[in-house]
């Protein structure tokens, strides 16, 4: 392990908010699970195995085309760290940092309109039947 790995604290596996990152958030990053691995980068980079921690329910191929959406569209960036134990990590970007402030106040607007975004999608989905 190096210093940087034994500095770095663990991703709490229940860091996130039942409400928010939510799928009744009205916009998407990259995909479904984009937000989420933003959220995971904003304290620093993560390996892979440390993304899966909280991103629990996520296969190894849905994370991986997540990680490589967002790398393709410019808010995460992929370090290959050469050496004995060779490791990659992810890192948000500057235009990745960026959007952390519109995903929060997303993520508040979210819950100041949660009792309205269940009534509509519950009246969506009777209306589908």
């Amino acid at each position: 392990m190096t210093k940087l790995q034994a500095d770095r604290t663990s991703l709490d596996p229940e860091m996130f908010d039942p409400v928010c990152p939510s799928p009744l958030v009205p916009f998407r990053v990259g995909d479904k699970w984009g937000t989420l691995v933003l959220r995971c980068l904003q304290d620093g980079p993560r390996r892979f195995s440390e993304l899966k921690v909280p991103l629990r329910g996520i296969t190894a191929k849905s994370l991986t085309q997540s990680l490589r959406r967002l790398e393709r569209d410019g808010f995460v960036a992929r370090e290959e760290h050469e050496g004995a134990e060779r490791r990659v990590e992810y890192a948000l970007t500057p235009l990745g940092l960026g959007l952390l402030g519109p995903l929060d106040a997303a993520c508040a607007w979210t819950r100041d309109h949660w009792d309205e975004l269940i009534d509509a999608q519950e009246a969506g989905l009777a209306g589908d039947g």
